[in-house]
C-alpha cells in the first residue's frame, strides 16, 4: 500500500519474533515507511530508525549482515541468503504481504 502522505513511499508490515516485539514494545507487526525500491536493507534500515532499540539485534551493526539464526521470509519464500539490495516481492511493497523475521532454532 502506498503511503497516503506521499506517493513515493510504501507502508511495509514487518512481523518480528516475540522477543524483538517485546524489546520494541510492539503488540503486533511493525509498519515502516519505505522509499522504493523496497529491499531487505531498506526495510531493516527503516525498522531500526523507527525502533532504535532493535539496532544490532537483527543485523550486525558493522557489516549489516543478518545475524546467525535469523531468517527472512516473504510470500512463502526464504529470502535469508538473497542480497540485501534485491527488491522484495511486489506484494510486500504493496502492503498485502508482510516481511517476516524469524529467529531460527538449532540444536539436537
Amino acid at each position: 500500500m502506498t503511503d497516503p502522505g506521499g506517493p513515493d513511499r510504501c507502508a511495509v508490515s514487518v512481523v518480528l519474533p516475540a522477543q524483538l516485539r517485546a524489546l520494541a514494545r510492539l503488540e503486533s507487526a511493525a509498519v515502516v515507511d519505505v522509499v522504493p525500491p523496497v529491499t531487505q536493507q531498506a526495510v531493516l534500515d527503516a525498522l531500526e530508525r523507527a525502533w532504535p532499540v532493535l539496532a544490532g539485534t537483527i543485523r550486525d551493526p558493522v557489516t549489516q549482515r543478518r545475524r546467525p539464526f535469523v531468517r527472512y521470509f516473504a510470500c512463502g519464500l526464504d529470502l535469508s541468503h538473497e542480497r540485501a539490495d534485491v527488491p522484495l516481492p511486489g506484494p510486500v511493497a504493496a502492503g498485502s504481504e508482510p516481511f517476516v523475521v524469524v529467529g531460527a532454532m538449532a540444536g539436537g
